[in-house]
C-alpha cells in the first residue's frame, strides 16, 4: 500500500521505527560518539537523538551502525568535564552513558534485525553545543527515571507530561521568514545556542504562505503514520491546514491547502473518536494527513471548519451511495470495498485498523484455475473461522463453557502483526519495530500461499483474512527485492519469495487471477454476504452469534470506554490490547446487504420477494433509459382546469389527454387539436388520480368523496361507481385485471376489475380480492412492471412493500418524517423511491427493505418519474428537476410552473412528457 512509498522517501537512515511502541522522539543535536580502542581514540560525528525511552545516536557514516539505548537499561547519565582522559580538549564537556545493553542497528545500512550487546558498556558524547551538555543529562535523567517507574502507568503519566510541557512552551510561528524573536525563543527552548545544532527549531520559520492569512484555530495533536505517532501543533488558517512536528521531523512543517481538500473523515484511533483524516483526491486510500487530538472537541472543530470548504468542491458520500453504484454496476467489487474500508474507520495509516479484504479463491492446488466452477470459491457467507466444521465445533464447546463476556474466537481476522504478515517483504522496518527487533520464526513467517491459506482452515487460533494488495497490481509484497535475510526453515529452505499456487504462472499472473476471481460472477452475486459479515448486521448482537462471527469485546466500537477505566494500568494494558490485537470495523449497515444487479442474478434466498423479482423485468427495463436527456422543450401551456391539477393519463397512441382536478372535474385535452374536449363532474368534491384502462375503454378516477369512478371514453359518460372505502381514495393502479386502491382511511383494497367487464355497458360487479392495513392514511402507491410487487406511502413516512401474488407484507419502512407524497419502482424493479414532505428522496432496496440513499432537496418535492439512475422531479416553486442518484446531485433546474408541480406523466418511450400544476396549466414537454 501507498504508506510503504511514503515512509521510503525519507533518505536518512533514522526513522520513528526505530522507537518502542507509544515512544516519542523530543530533539536531536550534533554530536561526537567517542571511543578508545587500542589506545586509538576515534570521534564519530552523527546526531545525538533524544526519545521519551531511550537515547539514538545516528552516525553519519552509514558504515557504522545506529547505537540505540534504552533508558530503563542505562544505570548512570552524568555529565564530564573536560579534564575527562576520553576528552584532549581542555574546554569542552561531554556525557557518559553506563548501560547495561544496547542496540546496533542498520550497520552499513542493511535493513536486518537488530543486534543486542549485553554486559556493562559505557558510552561517551561530546555534543557540538557544548553549553547545553548539562541540559540534555537533565531531561535524560527525567526520562530515565520515569522510565525505571514500576507501573506502566506510572511511566506513561511522567513521559506524557513531559510531552505536554513541551507542547504548552511551543506555539505555532506564523512568520513567512525568520523573526529573530521567535528564534531566540526557539533555541532556548531546544537548548541551543548556535546554528550546529540540527532540528533545534521546534517553529517553521516560514510556517505561513502569506502574512494575509487568517487563524482560525489551533491546538496540539499527534500526526499518525503506520506503528508510529509524531506530537506536534495543528494551526488551520482561512487557507491552509499546517501540522508542526514538536521535533521537526521528517519535515519542520505540513502544509494542507484547504481548497485542494475532497474528503474528509472522523475517525477512532484505539477505539476512541479522536482521529480526523484528510484526502486531496477522490480516488487514493492512503491520505495526505492523519491526524490524532487530545480532545474530541478540537477533532469536531476542526473537522466542521474543513467541510465549510468542501460544499464546492465534493459531495460527502455514504455508505449506501456507495453501495447504488456498486448494485449498478457503476463500482467493481474492489473499489466498492475500498471505500466501505474508508468509511468504516480503516486507514493504511492504522495497522490496527487496516483495510481488510476477503479470502475469495479456496483452490491453491490445481494446475489450472476454473473460475467459473463455485467449487474454486470460499464460502463468502461464513466468516473464516466457520469454514472449517471441525474447528468449529471446538470453538463452539469452547464458547459455551466460557464465562461472560464470551468470544468464539481469540484472534482477529485484521491486526498489525497479520498486516505485516504479509508486507514484511516491503516493510521489514515496520515489522522490526512491531517484533522489537526482529523478524518473526522463519516457519510462521508468509512463505507459501497454499499454506497461509489451510492455516487459516485448520490452525487453532489462526482466522485472519486477506489485504487489499492481493488484489492490486503490485507485486513487490511477494518477492524478496531487497534480498533480506528473514531466516531458514526447518527443512533448510530459505525464505525468499512467496511461493504460489500451481495454476499461477508468476506473480503478476497471480495477481492477476486474483483480481479475476474477484471480480467474477460467482463473488458479485455472493460478497453483500461477506459485507453483513464485516460491515453489517451479523456483525454484532444475536445475528453475530448465529453467523459464528463472535470476537473479542475490546474489538468492538463502543464496547468500552477506556476512558472510563480509573486503573492507569489496566486502562493503558486495555488500549495496548486493542492496538495489537486488532479492531473490528465500524458497522455500516444494521440490515441486510442487498445483492449485486448482475447480468444473470440469482434470486433464491427470500421466496416471497423472489416470486416478484424472478420474471423479466418488463419491456420499460429496456426502453427506460434516459441517457441522452439532458434537458426539456417547453410546446405548450394550457389553463383547462380551476384549481390544481391532480392526475394525466394519455390514451395509447397519445392523441387524447384526460387530468384530474381538485376542482372535481376530469378533463379530455386534444393534443392534436390543442383544444380541451370533454369536462366530466362525477360529485361536488376534488378528484385525486386517474389511469387509463387499456385499449383506452375507460378512465378510472379516485375521489376525496370515498368513492372510485369509471368513465367510458367511447360513450363519455360515467359507467361505474365503486363505493368501497370510509375516506378519500388518495390513488389507484391497475394491471393484470386487478384494481389497487389507496385511502386516506389506512388501507389498500385489491379489487377484481376484468377490462373484458369494462366494455359493456352494464354495470360490473367489482369483487374485493384483498385489503392491506396500515398504521396511516395512504397518499399514494405503485406497482412494479411486472405486477407482482406494490408500494404503498403512508401520511407517516412509512412504506410498505407487498407481494401482490400472495397479499403478504415484505417490507415496511420509516423512511420519511413526514408524509410521502410520490413513490414508484425502478424500471427493473430492484429500487424503490419516494419523496416527501421532509424535503427527502429515499431510495429503498426491494430485496432487503433496506434504505440505500437520502438525498435533502432545497424544496418538497411532489411528483417524479425515473429509471433507476436519473430522476426527475417537480417541486414546490414550480421548477423541474434532473437529479444523478449516483453523484447526488441536480444536473439541471427547469422553470415550469407557476405554483407547485403537482402531476406528472411521461410516455415509455421517454419522448414525451406532461406535468400538471398548482397554477391549474399542464404543460407538455419534449425530452432533448
Amino acid at each position: 500500500m501507498a504508506f510503504i512509498k511514503t515512509s521510503g522517501q525519507c533518505k536518512e537512515r533514522f526513522s520513528l521505527l526505530l522507537l518502542d511502541l507509544e515512544e516519542y522522539y523530543f530533539e536531536q543535536h550534533i554530536a561526537y560518539h567517542v571511543t578508545n580502542t587500542s589506545n586509538t581514540k576515534r570521534k564519530i560525528r552523527g546526531s545525538f537523538k533524544v526519545c521519551s525511552k531511550s537515547v539514538i545516536f545516528e552516525p553519519e557514516d552509514v558504515v557504522e551502525p545506529i547505537l540505540k539505548i534504552p533508558l530503563r537499561d542505562c544505570k548512570s547519565i552524568k555529565a564530564v568535564k573536560g579534564s575527562c582522559h576520553v576528552f584532549n580538549e581542555t574546554q569542552p564537556t561531554g556525557l557518559s552513558i553506563s548501560c547495561g545493553q544496547v542496540y546496533s542497528i542498520k550497520a552499513s545500512n542493511v535493513i536486518a534485525p537488530y543486534k543486542i550487546e549485553r554486559g556493562n558498556n559505557t558510552f561517551f558524547f561530546h555534543l557540538e553545543a557544548t553549553s547545553k551538555t548539562e541540559d540534555v543529562v537533565q531531561t535524560l535523567l527525567q526520562l530515565q527515571r520515569a522510565s525505571c517507574l514500576d507501573k506502566l502507568a506510572d511511566q506513561t503519566a511522567m513521559i506524557t507530561a513531559n510531552l505536554q510541557s513541551r507542547l504548552a512552551r511551543t506555539s505555532f510561528d506564523k512568520n513567512r521568514g525568520n523573526s529573530p524573536l521567535k528564534q531566540g525563543l526557539s533555541y532556548l527552548y531546544m537548548g541551543c545556542t548556535n546554528a550546529h545544532t540540527l532540528g533545534s527549531l521546534p517553529f517553521a520559520m516560514r510556517s505561513f504562505e502569506s502574512v494575509a492569512e487568517k487563524t482560525h484555530m489551533e491546538c496540539k495533536a499527534e500526526m499518525v503514520t503506520p506503528l508510529v505517532t509524531n506530537a506536534g501543533l495543528v494551526c488551520i488558517t482561512d487557507e491552509n491546514l499546517y501540522f508542526q512536528p514538536l521535533n521537526g521531523y521528517p519535515e519542520q512543517v505540513v502544509q494542507i491547502k484547504l481548497h485542494k481538500v475532497r474528503r474528509i473523515y472522523k475517525r477512532r484511533h484505539g477505539l476512541r473518536p479522536l482521529g480526523l483524516e484528510v484526502f486531496c483526491s477522490e480516488n487514493d486510500f492512503c491520505s495526505d494527513i492523519y491526524l490524532k487530538f487530545y480532545d474530541t472537541c478540537d477533532r469536531d472543530e476542526l473537522y466542521y471548519y474543513i467541510a465549510t470548504f468542501l460544499e464546492n468542491h465534493t459531495v460527502e458520500h455514504t455508505a449506501e451511495s456507495y453501495m447504488l453504484q456498486w448494485q449498478r454496476g457503476h463500482l467493481s467489487n474492489y473499489h466498492y470495498l475500498l471505500h466501505l474500508n474508508n468509511l468504516a474507520d480503516r486507514s493504511c495509516n492504522d495497522l490496527s485498523a487496516y483495510p481488510v479484504f476477503p479470502w475469495i479463491i479456496s483452490d491453491y492446488t490445481s494446475t489450472h484455475l476454473d473460475l467459473t466452477s463455485a467449487s474454486t470459491y470460499r464460502d463468502l457467507s461464513k466468516p473464516v473461522g466457520a469454514l472449517n466444521p471441525g474447528r468449529l465445533e471446538r470453538l463452539l464447546m469452547r464458547y459455551k463453557d466460557m464465562p461472560e463476556p464470551r468470544f468464539m474466537y481469540g484472534s482477529h481476522y485484521s491486526s498489525p502483526g497479520y498486516v505485516l504478515f504479509y508486507l514484511v517483504r516491503v516493510a521489514p522496518e515496520h515489522m522490526l519495530c512491531l517484533q522489537n527487533g526482529r523478524y518473526d520464526n522463519a516457519d510462521r513467517m508468509f512463505n507459501n500461499i497454499g499454506e497461509t491459506w489451510r492455516n487459516c482452515l485448520e490452525g487453532a487460533t489462526d482466522f485472519k483474512e486477506l489485504i487489499p494488495d492481493f488484489y492490486g497490481d503490485d507485486t513487490s509484497f511477494l518477492v524478496n527485492s531487497l534480498n533480506l535475510n528473514l531466516g531458514r526453515r526447518q527443512d533448510g529452505s530459505w525464505v525468499g519469495e512467496v511461493v504460489l499456487p500451481p495454476w499461477a504462472q508468476d506473480a503478476s499472473d497471480f495477481l492477476q487471477k486474483n483480481r479475476q476471481a474477484f471480480e467474477s460472477q460467482y463473488v458479485s452475486e455472493h460478497l453483500h454476504e461477506w459485507i453483513d459479515l464485516v460491515f453489517g448486521f451479523k456483525q454484532r448482537g444475536c445475528e453475530a452469534v448465529v453467523a459464528h462471527n463472535v470476537f473479542h469485546p475490546l474489538t468492538y466500537e463502543g464496547s468500552i470506554d477506556c476512558d472510563s477505566v480509573m486503573d492507569p494500568d489496566q486502562r493503558i494494558a486495555m488500549l495496548t490490547q486493542i492496538l495489537e490485537f486488532g479492531q473490528t470495523p465500524k458497522q455500516l449497515f444494521t440490515n441486510p446487504h442487498p445483492q449485486r444487479i448482475t447480468p444473470w442474478v440469482n434470486m433464491s434466498q427470500t421466496a416471497s420477494c423472489n416470486t416478484a423479482l424472478s420474471p423479466d423485468l418488463t419491456e420499460r427495463s429496456g426502453r427506460m433509459t434516459w441517457t441522452n436527456i439532458t434537458s426539456l422543450k417547453l410546446l405548450s401551456s394550457h389553463k383547462i382546469h380551476k384549481e390544481a391539477v391532480t392526475g394525466i393519463t394519455v390514451t395509447q397512441n397519445g392523441s387524447a389527454v384526460f387530468t384530474t382536478s381538485q376542482d372535481s372535474t376530469l378533463k379530455m385535452f386534444s393534443k392534436e387539436s390543442n383544444v380541451f374536449q370533454r369536462s366530466m363532474s362525477f360529485s361536488n368534491m376534488a378528484l385525486s388520480s386517474c389511469l387509463m384502462l387499456p385499449e383506452d375503454k375507460a378512465v378510472v378516477c379516485s375521489s376525496w368523496d370515498n368513492n372510485v369512478y369509471f368513465y367510458s371514453v367511447p360513450y363519455g359518460r360515467r359507467q361505474d361507481t365503486l363505493m368501497g372505502h370510509d375516506d378519500a381514495v388518495s390513488k389507484v393502479c391497475w394491471m393484470n385485471d386487478q384494481l389497487y386502491t389507496a385511502s386516506w382511511d389506512s388501507t389498500v383494497k385489491v379489487w377484481k376489475c376484468s377490462c373484458a367487464d369494462m366494455s359493456r355497458t352494464k354495470r360490473s360487479q367489482l369483487q374485493l380480492l384483498a385489503e392491506f392495513e396500515h398504521d396511516a392514511g395512504v397518499n399514494t402507491i405503485s406497482l412494479n412492471p411486472a405486477g407482482t410487487l406494490l408500494v404503498s406511502g403512508s401520511k407517516d413516512g412509512t412504506a410498505s412493500i407487498w407481494d401482490t401474488t400472495t397479499f403478504a407484507l415484505l417490507h415496511q419502512v420509516n423512511c420519511h418524517t413526514g408524509t410521502i407524497h410520490d413513490i414508484a419502482f425502478s424500471p427493473d424493479s430492484r429500487h424503490i423511491l419516494s419523496v416527501g414532505g421532509d424535503f427527502c428522496l429515499k431510495m429503498l432496496d426491494v430485496q432487503t427493505g433496506m434504505l440505500i440513499l437520502s438525498l435533502q432537496a432545497e424544496e418538497e418535492q411532489r411528483c417524479f418519474c425515473w429509471d433507476g439512475n436519473t430522476v426527475l422531479t417537480g417541486g414546490q416553486s414550480g421548477d423541474l428537476l434532473f437529479w444523478n442518484l449516483l453523484s447526488s446531485k441536480v444536473t439541471s433546474r427547469i422553470p415550469g410552473h407557476s405554483g407547485m408541480v403537482t402531476a406528472m406523466w411521461m410516455n415509455e418511450q421517454c419522448s414525451s412528457l406532461i406535468t400538471g400544476g398548482e397554477d391549474k396549466h399542464i404543460i407538455f414537454w419534449k425530452p432533448e
